[in-house]
């Protein structure tokens, strides 16, 4: 390894801040904020700031994801596109293409500033920055928080990543090629110590809304993107509001990232007459998803949703799809399965569940001791400050 780079020596790990920290380049693409920034900025915060210098790498310099960064060191996209990929259109070819005009100007800014690893965290950011990476001599953490059908996965990641590590079993790689042999699971971090006071909350939501005391509140949060499955929210929600004998309402906190879809989520709300209510982005948002009587989660194939842990750390019931990584967050009874793409079994289950306190109860308390055992911010950190030290030696 270039010496140049100064990488931290396993005395320097056990025994105290190293004199010259290691530098990790964390860039993104797009400027979309998604469960992904919110789990890195989890990292970040527990990095050892003496050990690591971190440089985040915006593509849109004042944007969205530059602010929720705003506390770290921030160098601007030294090639930024012309026209930006658009987040859930799949790279293809073409897409590959249009990133070889800025390869070499960002394999010069990583050598520039010292760069010893290079820590992508979407599809777009991996395109853009794995390439680089390998030119400039870096090593390539491709953190992969996607389906393993993704192409980028299968066919660039094996070649160009020193390391893979996923968010879950579901999402490790299937092919046995190159780094891919020795992609890891890390999940992703929270912090554990989040409490809701619930009443209070659900309290915030009814007055806001003007709704009747006694409302169901169904909660989906996330981007709305086919995956994550918004409509299929949306048509589970006025299911159970034939079931039930009172008022019941789906609230979508999220915004579009798929155009198309966008319009259709915004059209089927205006037609379900108050059933469905876009809420917009709000953060932080367990505060609002403690004030829920329900998590819907009819995502599918989604690798692991962070607001399924988070549902389970602040009390809040799950009745998700048995798709993906859902079953891996809810293992143990912390929640209840449907099959994936079935509405109306959705909408039952949730009846059964809102007529059952005890059952109710039994599964949160559960999922509250299971997710603060499995997802603490501490066992994230040390897992990825444990990979970081393997790249360099």
């Amino acid at each position: 390894m270039n010496a140049s780079r100064h990488p931290i020596e396993p005395a320097d790990m056990a025994d105290g801040p190293p004199h010259r920290p290691l530098t990790v380049c964390y860039p993104f693409a797009g400027d979309v904020m998604g469960g992904s920034h919110v789990s890195l900025r989890g990292l970040l915060d527990g990095l050892d700031r003496d050990k690591v210098r971190i440089i985040i790498v915006p593509e849109v310099p004042d944007g969205r994801l530059a602010e929720h960064y705003t506390s770290f060191e921030q160098i601007p996209d030294p090639s930024p596109p012309d026209r930006p990929f658009e987040a859930g259109v799949p790279f293809g070819v073409s897409e590959i293409f249009r990133t070889l005009p800025s390869v070499m100007k960002r394999a010069r800014f990583l050598k520039e500033h010292g760069v010893d690893i290079v820590h992508t965290n979407d599809g777009r950011s991996h395109a853009s920055w794995a390439l680089p990476a390998k030119i400039a001599g870096a090593k390539l953490l491709w953190h992969h928080r996607g389906n393993p059908t993704a192409r980028g996965l299968r066919f660039v990641a094996p070649l160009l990543a020193d390391r893979i590590v996923t968010v879950s079993s579901f999402a490790l790689p299937r092919t046995k090629r190159g780094s891919a042999r020795s992609a890891r699971v890390v999940h992703s971090p929270f912090d554990v110590s989040i409490t809701v006071d619930r009443v209070e909350a659900r309290k915030r939501i009814l007055s806001e809304l003007d709704l009747a005391e006694d409302t169901v509140i169904c909660g989906y949060f996330g981007t709305f993107i086919d995956r994550k499955k918004p409509l299929e929210f949306i048509e589970t929600v006025e299911l159970l509001a034939e079931l039930e004998d009172r008022p019941v309402v789906g609230l979508l906190f999220g915004e579009a990232v798929e155009p198309e879809l966008g319009r259709a989520v915004e059209e089927r709300v205006k037609a379900s007459e108050g059933t469905a209510i876009l809420m917009g982005y709000r953060t932080p948002g367990h505060e609002w998803l403690g004030g829920c009587d329900l998590l819907l989660v009819p995502a599918i194939e989604e690798p692991l949703g962070r607001t399924l842990v988070e549902a389970m750390l602040v009390g809040t019931p799950v009745v998700a799809t048995h798709s993906g990584g859902n079953p891996e967050a809810l293992r143990g009874d912390c929640g209840i399965f449907v099959p994936p793409g079935d509405c109306l079994a959705m909408a039952r289950t949730a009846h059964e569940l809102l007529a059952d306190d005890l059952r109710r109860s039994d599964i949160t308390e559960r999922a509250r001791v299971s997710a603060k055992d499995r997802f603490s911010r501490e066992r994230h950190v040390a897992a990825i400050e444990a990979i970081y030290h393997e790249l360099v030696q």
